[in-house]
């Protein structure tokens, strides 16, 4: 039904612990569902090899190493058996209610992105093996101190293998990516379908000390802001709460607060560019370029 395509951080501490909790979680998915992990971080291969999980070693990176999005998507169609691909972060857990979910939207629409917001929740140790005895503990996490992610960040994304074409040189672990592919997908007609009223997935939280400069780095660093570039700007990006239908126990539903939220930020643009244009020889002698005020707003988000 569903191959699940992820690139794992180094199996290493409390990395180790949340990574395998949420693969886990992946392998007890049914129907069953294939998994691709990617890359050759340490620990990559062996858990490949223990899930039973194909293993791709090999993947294109960056002049800094860093691994590229558009190389694990290529790769991942390439190696796929199944039709539809999610792509996951594998910090993130999902439960019984993905997979339904995942059914109902791809019968409704042969052309579509599921995304949805995940919960925040503080994991510090091996959830059981057994699927109704695990879920039953996040459950009880949940209530306890689980927190809405917020519709900004974007965990899993799942799509017909040829919804996107190639796609632009993003790097994996920074921002902005994920906000494009939305748009992307938009910007191709398809229907993107927000699963959070539906979809209860899990996102375990943890540090960034695998990130030379830490969470700063991947939103805000060089190579955040290089995606920033090659998704053509902030009006290329899209929230979850930008989708065009949302997912709901008992339909699929326009979501018109989408659609206000994204023709308001398309004529925010518009009236900048004028106002910028209308001002440019009172800007220009106190340094006030354009492309100047373009980097603050791409820096400020």
């Amino acid at each position: 039904m569903l191959t699940l395509l992820a690139f794992p951080k180094p199996f290493c501490g409390h990395i180790k612990l949340i990574q395998r909790n949420a693969i886990g979680s992946w392998a007890r998915l049914r129907p069953e569902c294939e998994i691709i992990l990617f890359g050759d971080e340490e620990g990559t291969a062996e858990v490949a090899k223990e899930f039973g999980l194909l293993h791709v070693s090999e993947v294109a990176r960056n002049e800094c190493g860093t691994p590229l999005l558009s190389d694990v998507f290529e790769k991942g169609k390439q190696r796929a058996k199944h039709d539809l691909l999610c792509y996951v972060n594998c910090d993130i857990i999902l439960k019984r209610d993905f997979l339904p979910a995942v059914k109902r939207v791809s019968e409704w629409n042969r052309r579509f992105l599921m995304v949805g917001e995940c919960w925040n929740l503080d994991v510090a140790e091996v959830l059981a093996s057994n699927t109704f005895t695990s879920e039953q503990d996040i459950d009880d996490l949940l209530r306890q101190s689980g927190e809405p992610r917020g519709p900004e960040s974007v965990d899993y994304f799942v799509f017909p293998r040829e919804l996107y074409r190639p796609l632009p040189a993003f790097v994996l672990g920074r921002a902005w990516f994920d906000q494009w592919l939305i748009w992307q997908a938009r910007n191709l007609k398809a229907a993107v379908v927000d699963a959070t009223a539906v979809v209860r997935a899990v996102h375990q939280n943890h540090d960034y000390l695998h990130v030379s400069g830490g969470k700063f780095y991947t939103q805000r660093g060089v190579e955040a802001i290089q995606n920033l570039k090659l998704a053509g700007g902030v009006r290329h990006c899209y929230r979850i709460s930008e989708a065009s239908h949302k997912l709901l126990p008992a339909a699929i539903q326009r979501n018109w607060g989408g659609y206000i939220g994204r023709r308001t930020k398309e004529v925010s643009v518009k009236l900048f560019v004028r106002l910028m244009d209308s001002t440019r020889s009172l800007r220009h002698p106190l340094g006030l370029r354009m492309s100047t005020l373009k980097k603050f707003l791409a820096w400020i988000g």
